[in-house]
């Protein structure tokens, strides 16, 4: 048996892909209630409710429209992709 060291930094890695939508397959409660930040090309973005880090793109909301079964509008945009743990 070996020992690894443990570093502080050694937190769970954020998933390549991951949503605030409890009916895709890529919402995670428990990862989203520790509260996942989003850097978009340089820029802090609060209003992410989906992003894929290996295709680079977020989808957003845009402002509080809503569809006809009362889910956010939102717009995909591309570019670089950082998640973060925010606590």
């Amino acid at each position: 048996m070996t020992d690894t060291p443990s570093s502080p930094a050694a937190a769970p890695a954020l998933p390549d892909r991951l949503s605030t939508n409890p009916k895709s397959p890529f919402y995670d409660e428990a990862l989203l209630a520790r509260g996942v930040g989003i850097k978009f090309d340089g820029e802090e973005k609060t209003n992410v409710e989906e992003y894929c880090v290996s295709e680079g793109w977020v989808r957003l909301a845009v402002g509080k429209t809503v569809d006809r079964k009362g889910n956010p509008l939102t717009i995909k945009l591309k570019g670089k992709v950082e998640p973060y743990l925010q606590k």
